[in-house]
């Protein structure tokens, strides 16, 4: 359940509203009675539902409910080319036309009309491919700015988060605004293996390969490679990352993202990854491998497991920087 806006005594969700009444109200309108936080709440259908993910066509009044399933990448959605050829055929009105119809204040820029910056007017008449803004937003903009996770679960220590896509090599994808995939490693793996004195990555143009060695890491002279968890074209590098390799255990899923890249096909890039919720049997696989190997070399470890701690190879150089690459990033 959505979180209740405690000052608005009625509130629209997704799809439903929720209108908090007293407990020993004989209220018969329509809708169902739910007890949330203590509070006795009528909720119902909106006759307007809400979508978390709002399509431009639907924002600007030309359908009455659309939820984006592309990313916001309208260059390769297939609803968006269908609408286009309907507008070609003056069978229907283009989201821009009904945008134009709009009083001039209500004409919001396309980012604002899905969700994606605050309130901003179009000043280019709904030309984007004209507009400054839309150029810089889309290029440099949404490209530098990660997407934060929903939720992170933890496993002994390991942040694992919702909604990525986990490569066996301890790598991650996730697919945001404008059909980009962003990629990382694994909050376990910089664990692992402690704080970098360096990434060597590759140059912006450069093709991944999935499941094949996409970049380097070195410490104190001990050097591993890392896998692509998906193929395509670098389109950004996280270049603070060869001024602050730390910045990557800092936040492995926020500011320490290694690539922005962009792939023709998004089902096929994914193929072979784990979602969130296959991932966190995997990490407990991982753990209990690295269970095994610390055993090895430091004796039993405690009955409830513990949690371990963030660099794990600095504490206990004895598993051997060999061994932990061959068993941790070399998986396919």
């Amino acid at each position: 359940m959505a979180r209740q806006n405690q000052q608005n005594p009625t509130w629209k969700g997704y799809g439903s509203s929720y209108a908090k009444k007293d407990a020993r109200s004989r209220d018969q309108s329509e809708g169902l009675d739910a007890v949330l936080g203590g509070q006795v709440w009528r909720v119902k259908p909106d006759e307007e539902p809400k979508t978390q993910n709002p399509c431009l066509w639907m924002q600007a009044g030309v359908v009455k409910f659309k939820t984006c399933n592309n990313f916001y990448d309208c260059t390769t959605c297939k609803y968006d080319q269908g609408m286009q050829k309907k507008v070609g055929e003056g069978k229907q009105t283009s989201w821009q036309e009904a945008m134009r119809r709009k009083p001039e204040l209500e004409r919001t820029c396309r980012h604002t009309l899905t969700q994606r910056i605050g309130h901003r007017l179009c000043a280019y008449d709904y030309q984007c491919s004209s507009c400054d803004f839309d150029q810089y937003f889309e290029d440099y903009l949404a490209p530098q700015t990660p997407g934060l996770p929903p939720e992170i679960h933890q496993i002994r220590g390991f942040d694992v988060p919702v909604g990525y896509y986990f490569h066996r090599g301890h790598t991650w994808a996730r697919i945001e605004s404008g059909g980009y995939l962003r990629i990382g490693m694994d909050d376990f793996a910089l664990k692992v293996f402690g704080e970098m004195d360096r990434f060597e990555l590759p140059l912006m143009g450069n093709e991944l390969d999935q499941s094949r060695p996409g970049w380097d890491m070195e410490r104190k002279g001990n050097r591993a490679e890392v896998l692509a968890p998906v193929g395509g074209i670098i389109c950004e590098v996280n270049t603070a990352l060869l001024e602050r390799p730390a910045q990557a255990n800092q936040g492995p899923y926020e500011e320490g993202w290694m690539f922005l890249v962009r792939h023709p096909n998004l089902k096929k890039a994914m193929e072979n990854l784990m979602s969130d919720t296959d991932s966190m049997e995997w990490t407990k696989q991982e753990v209990r491998t690295l269970e095994s190997l610390v055993e090895e070399v430091s004796g039993p470890m405690a009955a409830d497991g513990g949690v371990f701690g963030e660099d794990i190879y600095g504490s206990l150089p004895e598993l051997d920087w060999s061994r932990l690459s061959r068993t941790f990033l070399h998986k396919v």
